[in-house]
């Protein structure tokens, strides 16, 4: 079942999985740093920057489930980037 979709807006994105900043930006979407994302879709995003918005929904829903194991969510849920403390 798709857990993104072209109407979800980028800020639910972003907070709904720790890889969906990198996938916006390896489609030049830089939407963690713009205020539109709390409010912008996925589709109206994308397409503002040229970017088909079926393929970056398609990535997104690639991600693996957070706390899947080699996940970058889960080095921030054992202490941080920075390690234990």
């Amino acid at each position: 079942m798709a857990r993104f979709t072209r109407e979800m807006s980028i800020f639910e994105a972003l907070a709904a999985h720790p890889g969906a900043r990198e996938v916006f930006e390896r489609h030049g979407m830089a939407c963690s740093l713009c205020i539109g994302a709390q409010s912008e879709t996925i589709e109206a995003g994308a397409i503002l920057h040229q970017v088909d918005p079926d393929e970056v929904v398609a990535e997104l829903n690639r991600l693996p489930e957070p706390g899947a194991g080699g996940e970058e969510g889960d080095a921030r849920a054992e202490g941080g980037a920075r390690g234990p403390r």
